[in-house]
């Protein structure tokens, strides 16, 4: 399974667009702070070592039932901006909340996940572990696309998606958001990195 193939509609937009996303489970981590910073890595560090401790499961003979081979997942971002009364041009980043996920398939089920995490904690230790959850969440109605450059250009795309929604009928809900991170800016030069915006909407009326 490669979810830029077998789930493109959620990953792989090729314009604004409106959509509704089912239920999905996740590792996540909630946080709060600038996402340059060196808690924020190890958030992130977290997440990556359990995604692959599951996907690298059957070369220790720990496969969940139902197992199947399939492209990890890669890591999202919920970032909540309510209680700082600003926009996002204008914020200060070690302000940020926010909740980290990765994606799991299916066949990831409560008890293996916490299985994991306890063996994660002993092979990779980090102390963001003790953070964990395991969470299905349904987004339902929302408007997405894919923004293309750096992460500090996209209050741009917002406007455009926020102008979009409106023209559909529909209305942006709260000023949560949710990002995908198609790129690893390590590698990609940053007007190359794709990253999906999503944010929850509600018709008008």
């Amino acid at each position: 399974m490669d979810y830029k193939k077998d789930f493109k509609e959620y990953y792989v937009p090729k314009k604004i667009e409106i959509i509704d996303i089912p239920r999905m489970s996740f590792f996540m981590i909630d946080g709060q702070g600038n996402p340059n910073g060196k808690d924020f890595a190890q958030v992130v560090g977290a997440l990556y070592s359990l995604a692959y401790a599951v996907k690298m499961s059957p070369k220790k003979n720990a496969a969940p039932d139902g197992y199947f081979e399939y492209t990890v997942f890669p890591l999202e971002g919920v970032w909540d901006l309510t209680n700082l009364g600003k926009t996002m041009a204008e914020l200060d980043k070690n302000q940020l909340v926010y909740n980290m996920m990765i994606r799991q398939p299916d066949f990831v089920t409560p008890d293996y996940a916490r299985q994991m995490i306890e063996q994660v904690k002993k092979s990779k230790p980090n102390q963001k572990l003790d953070g964990v959850r395991f969470e299905s969440t349904t987004e339902g109605l929302c408007a997405q696309m894919m923004h293309i450059g750096p992460y500090d250009d996209e209050p741009a795309s917002f406007t455009r998606m926020e102008e979009f929604t409106k023209q559909s009928g529909f209305f942006r809900l709260n000023k949560t958001h949710r990002e995908i991170y198609l790129s690893d800016p390590r590698k990609v030069d940053p007007q190359k990195m794709r990253t999906v915006l999503r944010f929850k909407i509600q018709k008008i009326g």
